[in-house]
């Protein structure tokens, strides 16, 4: 797991993006892309990429973590459509490029199929080569609560209360958040490429020391990407603030830069 730690909210966005970037100039690739206020600012960076150097996502191939169980794709609520007006509709990712769990008949028959077919759907893309994450306050990644299998792929996850009200603010005060999801999996996310995760806020600080330097449990669902051949966790200071190892990881960060090692 790597480490970098940022000034700024505005400087995790840029560094994640500039990974993100590095990969797509490569030639075709499989984004995973995530929701949220952490992704924000990695989104709003590509898309200035996009506009001013001409970074092109047209062969790129995306896949969103999760759906809302019962919301149809043109749904205002959707993860669907938030990943669109976010990200998607301001660069040229065509719009049959982007995949998302097609969670809008909640039947379990149906749910357990679009599940499969989901999971299919990545391994005939070829796997993710960079996934984006944030991370909840109880430590989940994707739709991944406390509890969740380590190996686990995408499935219908139940909710819980503390993530049910965080998300409220994206929603309308007006609004219900579903209590039902189609999320990846943990096995499914530890099966991309590149896992980059981004965190800003004291909120997220608890969170982070657990997932960095707790131990490897379902209690703290993030803490699978200690298991990850290639993850790389951006954090701003607040973040930050409750790892005991912090100057360590200031150590690292300093020779890597020097050596020029990109994250």
């Amino acid at each position: 797991m790597r480490l970098v730690l940022c000034e700024s909210v505005a400087e995790t966005g840029q560094v994640a993006a500039e990974i993100f970037a590095s990969r797509i100039e490569q030639g075709p690739c499989v984004l995973g892309l995530a929701t949220g206020s952490s992704p924000l600012p990695v989104y709003q960076y590509l898309i200035r990429r996009y506009r001013e150097s001409g970074l092109s996502f047209a062969q790129c191939t995306a896949f969103t973590l999760d759906e809302y169980v019962g919301l149809q794709p043109y749904d205002s609520r959707s993860y669907r459509a938030t990943i669109r007006d976010e990200f998607v509709d301001h660069v040229d990712l065509p719009t049959r490029s982007l995949h998302s769990p097609d969670a809008a008949d909640p039947d379990p028959r149906a749910l357990r199929h679009a599940a499969a077919a989901y999971e299919e759907t990545i391994r005939l893309a070829g796997g993710i080569d960079v996934q984006l994450l944030g991370i909840g306050a109880n430590g989940h990644i994707g739709f991944n609560e406390p509890s969740s299998s380590l190996a686990s792929r995408t499935r219908i996850k139940a909710l819980t209360q503390q993530t049910r009200e965080d998300n409220a603010r994206f929603l309308g005060e007006d609004e219900t958040v579903p209590k039902l999801c189609l999320t990846q999996g943990l096995g499914t996310i530890l099966d991309s490429r590149h896992a980059v995760l981004v965190a800003q806020g004291e909120a997220k600080a608890d969170a982070v020391a657990a997932a960095v330097e707790g131990p490897v449990s379902s209690a703290c669902p993030a803490s699978v990407l200690q298991l990850h051949p290639h993850a790389t966790v951006i954090l701003d200071a607040a973040a930050a603030s409750r790892l005991q190892n912090l100057d360590y990881y200031r150590h690292v960060q300093h020779l890597n830069d020097e050596l020029g090692l990109l994250p």
